[in-house]
């Protein structure tokens, strides 16, 4: 049991992910991505009179199945097989965000910038509302997100998905190097 309760090297977690792809078209044609549930659960809850949402999406009712288990393992995960051992970053990485600014690593999320308390400061409303915000747009602009992208797009030499992960990566590494050092600073 303590084989699952520590975190998996990448040389074992990187090929299991990737095992999905196969997986998932063996088993019906099934694409692997996460975003697409999110439309799923809208054009259940609301069925108003919007066109983007009047589709079968019955028929794409496993993909919310593999969600549902998404949450539950992560829930699992947490719960009961979790230890009570701080996350692990990089040094070098700890070191560039105190230098920063950001001093407290107890969990997976600084505390310093995402917790109640900085939610309604200038920094957490940036952070939460119009970061959440630029993800969602973001997601629908690019037909989807980075699971499917860059796991399942690639994998099925998908011309969009190529482009669509250089530009995830080159936005990440603009936002890690350019932009949240001077949001950190707010």
């Amino acid at each position: 049991m303590d084989f699952l309760k520590q975190p998996w090297p990448w040389y074992v977690s990187g090929p299991l992910i990737g095992l999905m792809v196969p997986a998932l078209l063996f088993a019906g044609n099934k694409p692997f991505g996460i975003s697409s549930s999110l439309k799923h659960i809208c054009a259940i809850c609301f069925p108003a009179d919007i066109s983007f949402f009047k589709y079968d999406w019955k028929a794409s009712l496993w993909n919310l199945f593999f969600v549902a288990g998404i949450v539950t393992g992560g829930f699992i995960a947490v719960q009961f097989m979790g230890g009570q051992h701080p996350v692990k970053i990089n040094p070098e990485t700890e070191t560039l965000l105190k230098q920063q600014g950001i001093k407290d690593f107890k969990g997976l999320l600084p505390q310093d910038v995402f917790s109640f308390q900085q939610l309604l400061t200038t920094r957490g409303i940036i952070f939460m509302v119009a970061g959440g915000f630029l993800v969602g747009f973001g997601t629908r602009y690019a037909d989807g997100c980075t699971s499917g992208h860059s796991i399942m797009g690639i994998s099925t030499f998908q011309w969009p998905s190529l482009v669509a992960t250089c530009c995830f990566m080159i936005g990440g590494f603009v936002m890690t190097w350019f932009i949240l050092p001077w949001l950190i600073t707010l």
